[in-house]
């Protein structure tokens, strides 16, 4: 899945409810704790952590590639 955004960067936490792959912050902050976000292939434990287009993450077997609009 492709997600556009039209900032510099968006906060991870922000981007996993944007692509409706968590529902509410807290399931966002739950899936990043258990390690269950990889960016770019590596484990991301930091929901602020900034994503930038070009980035790629997997989540719960979904993959998602972030682009500017």
């Amino acid at each position: 899945m492709k997600i556009t955004i039209s900032t510099e960067y968006i906060k991870l936490d922000q981007l996993l409810k944007h692509a409706a792959v968590a529902s509410t912050g807290g399931e966002a902050k739950a899936m990043i704790k258990e390690g269950m976000v990889l960016l770019n292939g590596e484990v991301v434990t930091q929901r602020g952590k900034k994503i930038y287009p070009g980035d790629r993450l997997k989540v719960l077997e979904e993959e998602i590639e972030v682009e500017t609009s």
